[in-house]
């Protein structure tokens, strides 16, 4: 898969999940509070991890390619973390499409949002570090 139908699937997926989000109903929801933890927050929860850990190691990847270390991941680090990546976008765009209400009510709408910008991070990342691996050897 080339780096702009990478790119273009991963922007298609944060569109859709932002469209597709149920809208606030007509009733004020009330505000969660700190210590709440719905099922929603915790798959947001769960979502902004798994984003953050492909963002990670697929940034350490394309730096270790670059020579800054003798030994790295390579395409195989860069692959698996392109993976969670996906996926922690993927649940983050789950999570935004069936939370019911807006920020602050606790349906980890907030946390959804987190978990698809750092996912579509984390995505541009590894295919940087995949196209170099392709070109290099």
């Amino acid at each position: 898969m080339s780096v702009r139908r990478l790119t273009v699937v991963a922007c298609a997926v944060l569109v859709a999940a932002v469209a597709l989000a149920a809208p606030a109903t007509a009733d004020a929801p009330v505000a969660a509070s700190v210590t709440t933890f719905g099922a929603g927050r915790i798959w947001a929860i769960v979502a902004a991890l798994l984003a953050l850990a492909g963002a990670v190691t697929g940034g350490l990847a394309l730096a270790r390619s670059k020579g800054r270390t003798a030994v790295g991941p390579g395409r195989r680090g860069a692959a698996a973390a392109l993976g969670a990546a996906i996926a922690g976008t993927a649940l983050g765009a789950v999570v935004a499409a069936t939370a019911s209400g807006g920020l602050g009510t606790g349906n980890g709408l907030g946390g959804a949002f987190v978990a698809m910008l750092v996912g579509l991070a984390g995505t541009v990342l590894c295919a940087l570090e995949l196209r170099r691996s392709r070109r290099v050897g």
